[in-house]
């Protein structure tokens, strides 16, 4: 039976609030790309995520049950009056989260999941004796497997046995990849020193000092240069054995001075005894120096038990299939069906065809380059949201908003076109897309184009302009237009002429290979604008985030190189300073205000004026006032000169309520803002109560009499 429907064309926004938009009124398109434009500020983003978004993510959740609500985060109603034929919507962030230690390429495409169910389905498994099964159904049925060779039985592990997050772990680093040495370098920074003065760094922070003397029972001198000593000397320094010695012990700031037994602790195990014994953050701060990131010596850096790299499939272990980029890996996967026997290929082929499938978007999306075990922390903020992308939509959904918040980020001009083909088979499967971007690349495929503006902030939150791009470009009240269609001036200032482009010095870099990129020698031109560009995957962020900065900051810090810089020039330069795309908010409690340290100002300045002095004036001697009669002080001596006062007791008394009440004003003026509206003398007291034990402990005498 055919139905008539009246389906909506348009999503209806009505008297939109949020943040600076200013009560406005929009149809936006559905089934189309329709693209969101305007200068930073200008609402685009309170538009596509604090109205589209928001009220089409809400209104899904307000479907399911109370009980599956009460298990989710839900966002407020947006402060719109009307949003109408909105449909269930997801987002594609502009700052995708950190991914934690653990999180790899492969786990946040879970492409992994795929690639390790192959091996446990489809791979020859190794007995106890060391010999290899050929691949046999009888894995997938649970079925009792016997050794050809020596008839033992074989256990064919689980995808879960693979899993280097869980059971599949190395037992060495935890399916990490890398485990925690002490750095020898690090315990004698300066090797001009002899023990005596302090070489030993260990021993001044995690130990104590009479170590040295210890170790100079253990036939080391310690009044020598450490560069001195012999190699025996210094292998009993970092790694000699914990002997019991008699020595005679003399403190460096006192006359004291005794004879004890104690157990020689060698630079190695102090830091690792230290370790061992960290409880807190401050704690890890006095041991970490003295660490460095080695890969895992068992595992190799695959994370994986020996067990789980035993299986074979195409004469390769998981490590190793995990080690190919995506590209190669694409096509290793599709000759693994015809690497077995015919009973198994049906099986083989639907695992294989959901780890195509999954790979596919990922290509299409510029990642070929990338392997399974590239930990996801290394990646750029452009690879981590094409990973979201491509998680987003491997299935084939219909009837979804999707609000794309600046996916261009990080792709090259040549890469867009593989996001261009992502979003036009969203829009052939009936989703709609919003796509909030700069980028005039990207914003030339947009079916429906709405500018936001004039201005950022307060100047802002208007519909300026809004149509198709042709039409948008013959509307003079546009911006974006002039840059749509290519005729705006882009140069701003006369560039620098090629020959002078070193005259004011340059930096060096010299690294190794390290991920994507190869040995580098590159020269940077000091006091000029550097860009570093590249298609996505060149290497752009690690050359610049994993060599540079770590290097000129080693450099600057009298620290060691990364290991994979070999060498780097920085003549003049003092300090480095590195902003990226990470978010600035440390807390909750964070805005630009004191993440800018413009509330400190602000705080300084009202300090001064006249109405506040009045006010802390009032507030300290409240404090006063509220101090003597927490210390005992009877208010019938308030009257008395305070000559009679200042004598025993009384002196005692007055003294640490004068200092005490200092401290608490001192604590106002740097709070100022809250502390004179909300802190009251009771509250300061209590928070300075540890000031007033001592005083409290001496008064023994009572409360005077009239």
């Amino acid at each position: 039976m055919e139905y008539e429907t009246n389906e909506p064309k348009h999503i209806k926004v009505r008297g939109a609030k949020v943040h600076n938009l200013k009560n406005i009124d929009v149809d936006v398109p559905l089934h189309k790309i329709v693209g969101i434009a305007g200068v930073s500020g200008s609402g685009k983003s309170s538009l596509a995520l604090g109205v589209l978004y928001a009220e089409g993510s809400r209104r899904y959740l307000e479907s399911l049950s109370t009980y599956t609500r009460r298990r989710m985060t839900g966002a407020a109603k947006a402060q719109v009056d009307e949003v109408l034929y909105v449909p269930a919507a997801l987002a594609l962030h502009q700052r995708p989260g950190i991914p934690g230690i653990r999180s790899t390429f492969g786990t946040g495409t879970e492409l992994l999941n795929s690639l390790r169910l192959m091996y446990s389905r489809l791979a020859s498994h190794r007995c106890p004796n060391g010999h290899y099964v050929p691949p046999t159904l009888k894995v997938a049925a649970e079925q009792e497997i016997l050794c050809p060779e020596c008839g033992a039985k074989v256990h064919a592990p689980s995808a879960e046995e693979l899993a280097f997050n869980s059971q599949g772990a190395c037992p060495k680093c935890g399916g990490t990849g890398s485990v925690r040495t002490v750095d020898l370098d690090s315990l004698v920074p300066d090797d001009s020193l002899s023990i005596d003065e302090g070489a030993v760094a260990p021993w001044n922070s995690l130990m104590w000092s009479l170590m040295t003397d210890v170790c100079r029972e253990m036939g080391v001198r310690t009044d020598v240069p450490f560069r001195e000593l012999t190699d025996r000397e210094k292998e009993i320094v970092y790694h000699g054995p914990a002997e019991k010695k008699h020595i005679f012990y003399k403190a460096k700031k006192t006359n004291q001075a005794g004879e004890l037994d104690f157990t020689y602790f060698n630079a190695v195990y102090t830091v690792e005894n230290a370790l061992a014994k960290v409880k807190d953050e401050k704690g890890m701060k006095r041991v970490e120096k003295f660490l460095k990131e080695d890969i895992c010596p068992e595992c190799g850096g695959s994370r994986l038990s020996e067990a789980a790299r035993a299986p074979r499939l195409r004469g390769i272990g998981l490590a190793q299939a995990c080690q190919m980029p995506l590209k190669e890996l694409v096509d290793w996967v599709a000759g693994v069906p015809d690497s077995l026997p015919e009973e198994m290929r049906p099986m083989a082929e639907s695992i294989c065809e959901s780890f195509q499938t999954v790979a596919k978007r990922l290509m299409d999306l510029g990642l070929s380059y990338l392997s399974l075990d590239r930990a996801a922390a290394s990646l750029s903020t452009g690879e981590r949201q094409r990973m979201q992308l491509a998680r987003a939509v491997r299935n084939r959904t219909t009837g979804v908003l999707y609000v794309l918040d600046e996916p261009s980020i990080g792709l090259h001009p040549s890469n867009i076109v593989g996001l261009n083909a992502v979003m036009h088979d969203l829009i052939a499967d009936g989703n709609s897309i919003i796509l909030v971007d700069h980028d005039t690349q990207i914003l030339s495929e947009a079916d429906w184009l709405i500018e936001m503006g004039p201005e950022a902030g307060a100047g802002g939150g208007y519909v300026i302009t809004q149509g198709s791009i042709p039409q948008v470009i013959a509307q003079k009240e546009s911006m974006i237009g002039p840059f749509l269609a290519g005729t705006a001036n882009m140069r701003i200032r006369k560039p620098i002429a090629r020959e002078d482009i070193f005259a004011l010095g340059k930096l060096h870099l010299s690294t190794d290979a390290i991920h994507t990129v190869k040995s580098l020698e590159i020269d940077i031109p000091k006091g000029r604008l550097t860009v570093v560009t590249g298609v996505s995957g060149s290497g752009k962020t690690t050359m610049v985030l994993e060599s540079l900065i770590p290097g000129l900051e080693a450099k600057l810090n009298g620290e060691h190189f990364p290991a994979h810089v070999k060498s780097i020039t920085a003549e003049g330069v003092a300090h480095v300073k590195l902003i990226d795309a990470s978010p600035i908010g440390i807390n909750v409690r964070s805005t630009v205000a004191t993440y800018a340290n413009v509330h400190d100002e602000l705080r300084k300045i009202y300090a001064k004026t006249a109405d506040c002095s009045a006010v802390l004036h009032l507030h300290f001697g409240r404090i006063i006032l509220r101090l003597l009669v927490i210390l005992g002080h009877c208010l019938k001596l308030l009257p008395r000169p305070i000559g009679n006062m200042l004598v025993g007791g009384n002196a005692d008394k007055i003294l640490t309520a004068k200092f005490s009440a200092l401290a608490v004003r001192q604590k106002m003026s740097e709070h100022l803002a809250t502390t004179c509206r909300r802190r009251t003398a009771e509250a300061a007291c209590r928070k300075k109560q540890l000031i007033f034990r001592r005083p409290i402990f001496l008064f023994k005498r009572g409360v005077p009499k009239n």
